[in-house]
């Protein structure tokens, strides 16, 4: 077993996996994400990037290799361990917005920071906090299905910010938003992930969402093509970058 690198918050090496019906997802995928680095993982439908995703969190174990969380191994962790990882250390927001129906717009939001046993007038504060900034806070008292597919999703991007998780793991974030809402959305979340030192793994198959990471690692059919480091963006660069996609 190789000890991974100090300075990575997530490592993983030779990363195997299969789907239930044998078919291979990733093939030996090894890489590394600095604290407070903001990775896109880029590629094309059926790449792998959200089976990669899915295994450095823990949702799924690797058929084969090894998953490192700040020196700890997550590749050997039981079902509950894990799950009590994701829910105190990882913030998760799929491509398609999934709610509690029953709950309003701020205690979706608040649930994660409930669940962890936090006041439920503390959980509040944060979870409108980060509701206003995704400009989604003046229906906080509105259940999910009063809202659009976008708002949602905004509503889902807030839940996941608000605990402030160590590792923040995005599926295709804006996948449901217009294209004219993807620009704010992301200025968002990269601006929060760099101001609370949040590490971001960011699964994309846009070049101008790519763009405002730190850096790209790129999947072809389970296996990585190649790295590209980018230069700091400022928040000024990211408002450019966004509007490519408008």
């Amino acid at each position: 077993m190789v000890t991974p690198p100090d300075n990575d918050v997530l490592w993983a090496r030779a990363l195997h996996f299969q789907h239930q019906d044998g078919t291979p997802a990733l093939g030996g995928v090894s890489l590394g994400v600095r604290e407070g680095e903001i990775l896109a993982v880029m590629g094309p439908r059926g790449s792998g990037k959200t089976t990669l995703l899915r295994c450095l969190s823990g949702l799924e174990r690797p058929g084969r290799g090894e998953v490192w969380f700040n020196s700890v191994p997550v590749h050997t962790m039981g079902p509950m361990t894990r799950e009590r990882l994701r829910r105190d250390r990882f913030g998760w927001i799929d491509p398609a917005p999934v709610l509690v129906p029953e709950l309003n717009v701020w205690e979706n939001a608040a649930l994660p920071l409930m669940l962890r046993g936090t006041s439920r007038r503390r959980a509040k504060t944060a979870a409108l906090e980060w509701l206003d900034r995704l400009d989604i806070g003046d229906h906080a008292r509105k259940r999910p299905h009063e809202l659009r597919q976008a708002e949602r999703q905004r509503v889902s991007i807030a839940r996941a910010l608000a605990p402030a998780p160590t590792v923040l793991f995005a599926d295709e974030p804006t996948a449901p938003l217009h294209r004219a809402d993807r620009a704010q959305v992301l200025r968002t979340l990269t601006t929060a992930a760099r101001s609370h030192g949040i590490t971001v793994v960011l699964a994309t198959h846009e070049a101008e969402t790519a763009a405002l990471a730190d850096r790209t690692v790129s999947l072809l059919d389970g296996r990585r093509v190649n790295t590209v480091h980018l230069p700091p963006v400022t928040e000024a660069e990211g408002r450019a970058a966004c509007s490519l996609s408008v």
